[in-house]
């Protein structure tokens, strides 16, 4: 019963932020057929190890929908993806509860990584038309983030607006900032950077 609450969500999702959305309509959105898809099928499919079955019907749901959803990828409800197309979301991504995205929208890796390895979105979050987000990153709690958007390797703080390529916060809890701030450096990034420096130290 839990997962037609989630779908239930996801529905309401819709209702909530397409004006455009009438009646039955919600029922044609590619947001809702990928996520039936994902939800229903290849999530549990991936979770039983049956890896191949899992991306089969992935694959699937992206022919269909134009989003390609890794069956790994864990998303909570209230989900709405608007028109859906060329969305990318990786294995190892979380999406928090009642997050919006647009088309274009990549969560990807930076292909460095093992283990988690793609971004994490808390609840609450806007991610506008083709921002493209790479890495481990965390996305704080009702953070939104502009069209085009580029941001590797850098976390964003809760309760902001980013926008840019590299992305920088222009509003920071409600408040529009005089000059934009450069994102905070992912954790795992600074210790990347440590290991580096330590590594070129012994050598030399």
């Amino acid at each position: 019963m839990k997962i037609w609450r989630i779908l239930k969500e996801d529905l309401s999702s819709i209702r909530r932020h397409d004006p455009a959305a009438r009646g039955l309509e919600v029922l044609l959105y590619p947001s809702i057929h990928a996520m039936l898809i994902h939800r229903l099928i290849s999530h549990p499919l991936y979770r039983m190890r049956l890896f191949f079955l899992a991306r089969l019907f992935s694959q699937i749901g992206r022919f269909f929908t134009g989003m390609e959803i890794h069956p790994g990828a864990r998303i909570a409800g209230g989900f709405f993806c608007d028109h859906g197309m060329a969305v990318v979301i990786g294995e190892t991504a979380r999406i928090g509860p009642n997050c919006v995205m647009f088309h274009g929208v990549t969560l990807g890796g930076t292909g460095k990584h093992q283990g988690l390895r793609h971004p994490h979105v808390g609840r609450d979050v806007f991610i506008g038309t083709h921002a493209t987000l790479l890495g481990p990153i965390q996305i704080g709690d009702n953070a939104r983030i502009g069209a085009e958007s580029v941001i590797i390797n850098r976390d964003v703080p809760p309760d902001c607006t980013v926008v840019g390529a590299p992305g920088k916060i222009v509003v920071q809890h409600g408040k529009k900032l005089r000059r934009p701030l450069p994102l905070p450096i992912s954790p795992y990034r600074r210790e990347e950077i440590a290991r580096s420096v330590k590594r070129n130290q012994t050598l030399s």
